[in-house]
């Protein structure tokens, strides 16, 4: 069955101009250069303002068998895993004053998890713990951390307060020694750098960021004493205060409700919209947990990233905003074609074999019942659609037509991660809140007394940074740290023009160091989905090595060789879909393949956990070089 476009309500080749036309308007020539690092005079957006008592400690010149360096739910999930597998000798180093991660630092009011709790909190069958509701809050998602912690004993394995410095690998030792800014010289004989993906905020490189006078913040380094309240809202502070938030990704998304209710007057600089579609939260049945069969979180979370991928599924388990966007994609072809359904959802999402694509297609286009379908434009028509109902929502939401029309996103939905909340759009109804639209184009500047767009002068008392954190920049900057491997490479030098990885955790010259994230590895919209895969990895590796006396590991030559062709292979099928998408951190600021930009397995993260694990089901750990 397909779309007929005469009974479209809109021009889909208009549609498809429009999307163009606001893409090339947004994009930058100096892509990730057009943010501030925070160093020297912006170094106090990341200082820690949630520590109460300042650790006192000597240094510690010890020796242990595994470093995990950080204490974000990659840590939590690799020492977890680590102490399941029976390795009990690691250490996890944390700048923050707890376990957490990014829940640690984004503590700011409304802040949220946009993916289904049962689906997002690892670990929920080990530690019984029930989240509240269908979409969790950071307070509870910081509490589930400590949960972890607790459960699995890890506070006793853990130097909180602690940023490492450097870690330099000793050829003569056979050991790293990781040094932190509390003089702590650790010899480690493995390291695990789990910094995760977006740790490190960035600001606008916007002229005169320095000279306002007024109080300035990152969503990330809440500011509760200046605002009052806490997670929950209720920001009595600003009751006097002229506030402006800069940026509308997800994060101002959550808390520009909070600041609309309670500030005196509340400007929104906007570059480019978000999908705003609905959330509906809905609180836990115990009983519906308590009831479940064993194995079904992970049962759970497979389901819901096949779902992302177009896989054909009996039932969708989650059956929330993001798998309906899926359904709604395929639906139309899914009784006609099931067995290719997989291909179209790589397509789709940009996620495609396109050997195997093309072979599907062409077979599934000779088909009788769908001869003369044309898939591609079936779903882009049927993505068209789905943003047609998102934009549809602010017309109905938002009263006032020039604003409604200017937070309409004229994208394809998954070129930005879409949002769900269901209070964003109706705070632009208050008549203290003003959305200030800079059609793709970025302030102009900021003086000593507030923020200049187009002419206009905005005074305000205090301006909030919701920019985001640094995706696409060098890794030791985003680490905070270098890694010096053998012969006195750098990462920086090692990844200057590319990442070269075996299996996104290893890279050869860097022995016995492990790397977590969607680097040349699977990419999942649950991000833990994926760390816990990395950790149940890792700790075979590892298991695998104390039981043959191996006391060293690296990848072969040959082996990231042909990793990084496979990754480039599947990679590169990503960039149309890509570049027509607008700006942002998911397509390097539109700066496609970038040196090169192959970050991503292109099969999709269900793929990918397969190979891991019938990698692993040889058991000859075949690539590594061991010692």
């Amino acid at each position: 069955m397909s779309i007929q476009t005469e009974t479209l309500s809109f021009d889909p080749d208009a549609l498809a101009l429009k999307y163009r036309q606001e893409r090339d308007k947004r994009v930058r020539v100096d892509g990730n250069d057009q943010y501030q690092e925070v160093v020297g005079e912006f170094a106090y957006f990341v200082e820690d303002p949630y520590i109460q008592d300042a650790l006192q400690r000597e240094p510690m010149l010890d020796e242990v068998e595994v470093v995990i360096i950080g204490g974000g739910f990659g840590g939590l999930l690799a020492a977890a895993r680590l102490r399941e597998a029976g390795i009990h000798d690691f250490r996890i180093i944390e700048k923050g004053g707890d376990f957490g991660g990014t829940w640690y630092w984004n503590r700011y009011p409304g802040a949220s998890c946009d993916i289904e709790s049962y689906v997002y909190f690892p670990l929920l069958e080990k530690t019984q713990f029930v989240p509240k509701q269908k979409y969790t809050n950071a307070p509870e998602t910081l509490e589930y951390c400590r949960e972890i912690a607790a459960h699995y004993a890890l506070y006793e394995n853990a130097m909180l307060q602690t940023e490492v410095r450097a870690t330099d690998w000793d050829e003569d030792l056979g050991r790293w020694i990781v040094s932190t800014n509390r003089q702590d010289a650790i010899k480690a004989r493995f390291v695990v750098h789990s910094n995760g993906p977006l740790n490190r905020p960035k600001l606008p490189a916007i002229k005169g960021i320095n000279e306002f006078k007024g109080h300035t913040f990152h969503t990330s380094r809440w500011d509760y004493h200046y605002t009052g309240g806490n997670a929950l809202g209720n920001l009595e502070n600003l009751a006097d205060k002229r506030v402006a938030v800069i940026g509308t990704g997800a994060t101002a998304v959550q808390c520009v409700p909070h600041l609309g209710a309670a500030a005196k007057a509340l400007y929104v600089f906007q570059r480019t919209p978000s999908s705003i579609d609905v959330r509906n939260n809905q609180p836990t049945d115990p009983t519906w947990m308590a009831s479940q069969k064993p194995g079904w979180q992970d049962d759970r979370r497979r389901n819901f990233e096949s779902i992302m991928t177009g896989a054909v599924v009996k039932e969708d388990l989650v059956s929330d905003g993001w798998t309906e966007a899926f359904r709604l994609l395929f639906g139309s072809i899914r009784d006609k074609a099931p067995s290719k359904l997989r291909l179209l959802g790589w397509a789709v999402t940009g996620l495609a074999d396109k050997k195997r694509y093309q072979l599907g297609l062409k077979q599934y286009l000779t088909d009788k019942a769908a001869a003369h379908m044309d898939l591609t434009r079936a779903l882009e028509l049927a993505d068209f659609q789905k943003m047609e109902k998102v934009r549809a929502r602010a017309d109905s939401v938002v009263e006032d037509p020039e604003t409604a029309e200017a937070l309409k996103p004229y994208y394809r939905q998954f070129c930005k991660r879409p949002c769900f909340h269901d209070e964003y759009l109706p705070t632009f109804n208050r008549p203290n809140v003003t959305l200030v639209n800079t059609d793709g184009r970025g302030l102009d500047q900021i003086t000593e007394t507030g923020i200049v767009f187009d002419g206009v002068s905005y005074e305000v008392d205090c301006i909030i940074f919701a920019t985001g954190f640094e995706v696409g920049t060098d890794y030791s900057r985003r680490a905070g740290y270098q890694i010096t491997g053998r012969d006195g490479m750098t990462i920086s030098e090692k990844w200057s023009k590319g990442l070269s990885t075996f299996h996104g955790m290893h890279t050869r010259g860097f022995p016995n160091a492990f790397f977590f994230g969607p680097a040349q590895s699977a990419f999942t919209a649950t991000y833990t989905y994926s760390l816990d895969e990395n950790s149940i990895h890792l700790a075979h590796i590892l298991s695998q090595a104390k039981a043959r006396g191996c006391e060293r590991i690296e990848a072969s030559a040959a082996a990231e060789q042909q990793w990084v062709e496979t990754i480039i292979e599947k990679a590169r099928l990503t960039a149309e879909f890509q570049s027509q998408c607008t700006p942002g951190y998911y397509n390097n600021e539109g700066h496609v393949n970038v040196n090169p930009q192959n970050n991503t397995y292109g099969g999709g993260p269900i793929e990918f956990f397969a190979l891991m694990k019938k990698w692993r089901s040889k058991g000859d750990l075949q690539g590594l070089e061991l010692g």
